[in-house]
């Protein structure tokens, strides 16, 4: 078995093959181990009287992809979270064979963890299925990735797609639109070609799925369908490609804190 499970209290303890995401080719494999945690992370609010559970981002570490698809297959992650690997996972295929694999082990792990009473059981199943995605969603059609570069996960969360979204001018050469999601602010953003984001780094967790064109940062190149995963540890001056604007979708629980030099930063601000 290339996979193996092993249940803890709270815990799923993965082994799998550090380029699992592809189909093994024969040879051997090098093992890595990622611990994810089997319940959701939540904060109540006052819309749980209505049975609604407000969800923030995970903050365990998540730095990499093959993290990050844990998470979104243990349900850890917020909506806007989710949606962004599943559009991900709609523009790129690389990931879907991960992310089955992962499911497949949630499942096993589930079977043999002891059983509990589920309190509000109807609406929570309900709940359940109603947030799952049809198969359909993970293939996009020529037609429609010709016509726009949003993904059907994103088109459905926002409500419009590519050529009706409510830019805002916030800097030269730099448009937005924005709102906030299960503790989550939601964006996003248009970067005219060759322009510079102030350098910057984070106090929470950014995930940046590229839609269209592509950002070069100290980290190397996002083109489309590319997730870029920054903290704190982070510190980096994302710079649009010349042939194209880079469209992107955000996702973070924290705001950003500028660095770099004076002089800089206002260079960048004016673009």
């Amino acid at each position: 078995m290339l996979f193996h499970a092993a249940v803890g209290h709270d815990k799923i303890s993965l082994s799998l093959p550090e380029k699992a995401h592809h189909p093994p080719s024969g040879g051997c494999a090098v093992i890595r181990r990622l611990t994810l945690p089997v319940r959701m992370m939540t904060k109540r609010s006052g819309a749980q009287q209505q049975g609604v559970t407000k969800t923030d981002m995970v903050h365990e570490q998540i730095d990499t992809i093959d993290t990050l698809m844990a998470h979104y297959v243990a349900g850890s992650l917020p909506e806007p979270a989710r949606v962004l690997v599943r559009s991900h996972l709609q523009m790129k295929p690389d990931n879907r064979y991960l992310v089955s694999s992962l499911e497949l082990l949630a499942g096993e792990a589930l079977e043999s963890t002891p059983e509990a009473a589920i309190a509000d059981r109807d609406q929570r199943l309900a709940a359940i299925f109603s947030s799952m995605p049809s198969a359909s969603e993970y293939y996009v059609s020529k037609k429609v990735a010709k016509r726009a570069p949003f993904p059907q996960a994103l088109r459905d969360l926002l409500g419009f797609d590519a050529e009706d979204v409510p830019w805002r001018r916030r800097l030269p050469g730099f448009k937005d639109y924005s709102f906030d999601m299960e503790g989550c602010e939601v964006s996003l953003m248009w970067i005219r070609p060759g322009r510079a984001l102030p350098a910057h780094t984070h106090k929470g967790l950014e995930l940046i799925l590229i839609l269209d064109g592509a950002f070069n940062d100290e980290r190397g190149r996002f083109g489309p369908g590319d997730i870029s995963i920054a903290d704190e540890t982070v510190e980096h001056r994302p710079v649009a490609e010349k042939a194209r604007p880079c469209i992107a979708f955000v996702v973070s629980d924290g705001p950003v804190k500028l660095t770099g030099s004076l002089r800089q930063m206002i260079g960048d601000l004016i673009g």
